[in-house]
């Protein structure tokens, strides 16, 4: 082995040790900022996979704030769901100050409802028909199914008891079935092989969604930290916004097909 010009066999060594180490914390701190910038919403690997699609639109609760929806329908967004009901009794409390303003904004707007697995699925149906007009072309209501509190998922047979008659009361009242929000976690355990008059709206923020039965989903929302003018503006309120982008067009997701 040839040493170094000028250096003793020991000092060569240590310079040697040291290049992988320097090398390392580079790779670290590099890890580090990309995870910032993941977490901040300022990058996000799933935007490349979602160039392809055409429609694209958010969807928010009051945990967003205020919303200026004429700044969010200048920015090629398409489409809103806003959070109506949950369970059998709870009304979001800017249920009605969103749907009217993303309305008026020109955008297309449908209402989510959060099922809760502690309440008859007619009675979350009956509170979801009092609160969300029947109005003409509007999108279908969606039924969030996910897992929430931090609790193990009940049993299939207890979750389809309740997601039963509320999908039945909801087609029956607006005339087109219910699209089925949910995590792949909900899917494979409630879904898989099931409802399949539904549209499936599928959570997959890490990568681009693959239904475990190999059903096409409907509307992928691909980010959970999105920006936009106009959202998360209010003090204390978190500055990010749902994403999401429908595979096919806006017509066909209106109608329910």
């Amino acid at each position: 082995m040839r040493e170094e010009p000028g250096t003793s066999p020991s000092a060569a060594r240590v310079r040697r040790r040291r290049r992988p180490a320097v090398g390392l914390l580079v790779l670290l701190a590099s890890a580090v900022v990309l995870a910032a910038l993941v977490l901040n919403g300022v990058l996000w690997p799933n935007r490349v996979l979602t160039a392809a699609y055409d429609v694209r639109g958010i969807d928010v609760s009051h945990h967003n704030g205020t919303v200026d929806w004429r700044a969010v329908a200048e920015q090629e967004i398409d489409f809103a769901y806003v959070k109506a009901t949950e369970g059998s009794g709870h009304v979001d409390e800017r249920f009605a100050e969103n749907w009217r303003g993303a309305r008026e904004a020109g955008l297309t707007v449908g209402a989510y409802h959060f099922m809760s697995f502690e309440s008859p699925g007619a009675d979350q149906a009956a509170n979801l028909m009092a609160e969300v007009p029947a109005a003409e072309g509007a999108l279908p209501p969606v039924v969030d199914l996910e897992p929430y509190g931090g609790h193990a998922l009940p049993p299939a047979d207890d979750v389809r008891a309740i997601l039963d008659p509320l999908l039945a009361a909801i087609e029956e009242h607006y005339g087109k079935p219910a699209i089925i929000y949910t995590t792949s976690q909900a899917y494979d355990k409630y879904l898989t092989g099931r409802y399949p008059r539904n549209p499936v709206w599928i959570r997959s923020i890490a990568w681009e969604p693959r239904l475990s039965d190999g059903r096409a989903w409907t509307i992928w929302q691909y980010s959970d930290r999105d920006r936009l003018d106009g959202v998360g503006k209010d003090p204390g309120v978190e500055p990010y916004v749902d994403m999401n982008v429908v595979d096919g067009t806006l017509e066909d997701l209106v109608a329910g097909t």
